[in-house]
């Protein structure tokens, strides 16, 4: 079994003159939950979608599972990104269906039961739901697999505080300690609470990677704290852009 169910080697992507991601190195162990945090631009989205083979690194190298982005990996990798994919026709049935030919590790027992205590029903159609509603019920087929690297873009952004009370509380109970978990966000205060881990990235570059107990430990800072420290954020309890 591999130790590392993420791993980045220089990794680097360019678009055009534009520098995306700037030889990234970063290992991401199983059973940890990481935040990946920067501000907007910083690179967040990159990574995920070259860990999800979605996108191809310019140089360097990324592995997952010990294997190049490819066909294993999107067999263990499940992906959740930052906007809405599905069209406003389908129905819950439909998503339910698409995800159980897809993957081979999606439970749907477990999507159904998560969908029903959302007040779900198998025949709604997306276009009926509210956009916390959808992003819920996206979140919950995306956690509804036995994946072995969960990597989630955003999963608060643009929710109300108790949607994102129940996103989080899916997460954490869905989540297998077998597996790894990304959360990339700059709500730290909301999410900081879930953390074993946390990676900063700015301009695409880790510029630090520590897990949270030792920031709060050897600095007596909270993640937000540091966060704001580092990015020049403002004070503790401002409001952030996006």
């Amino acid at each position: 079994m591999e130790r590392y169910v993420m791993e980045c080697m220089g990794l680097t992507k360019t678009y055009g003159r534009k520098t995306a991601l700037d030889k990234v190195d970063l290992k991401i162990e199983s059973g940890r939950i990481i935040g990946l945090l920067g501000p907007n631009g910083s690179g967040k989205t990159t990574l995920i979608k070259l860990a999800c083979g979605l996108l191809s690194p310019t140089s360097g190298g990324i592995a997952i599972d010990g294997h190049a982005p490819g066909v294993h990996t999107k067999s263990v990798v499940s992906y959740l990104p930052d906007r809405m994919y599905f069209a406003d026709w389908m129905r819950t049935r439909d998503l339910l269906r698409f995800f159980a030919d897809f993957y081979e590790d999606f439970d749907q027992e477990k999507a159904e039961g998560m969908l029903a205590d959302l007040g779900v029903s198998v025949s709604d159609r997306l276009k009926t739901m509210s956009k916390g509603t959808k992003e819920k019920v996206q979140l919950v087929l995306a956690m509804s697999r036995r994946a072995k690297l969960y990597l989630l873009d955003e999963p608060i952004g643009g929710v109300d505080p108790a949607a994102r009370e129940f996103i989080l509380r899916t997460i954490l109970t869905n989540y297998s300690p077998e597996a790894a978990l990304v959360i990339s966000t700059h709500l730290i205060a909301d999410i900081e609470k879930v953390l074993d881990e946390v990676i900063f990235l700015q301009n695409g570059r880790v510029v630090r990677q520590e897990p949270v107990d030792s920031i709060r430990e050897n600095e007596g800072k909270s993640v937000d704290q540091l966060f704001r420290e580092i990015f020049g954020m403002g004070p503790v309890g401002g409001r952030e852009g996006r």
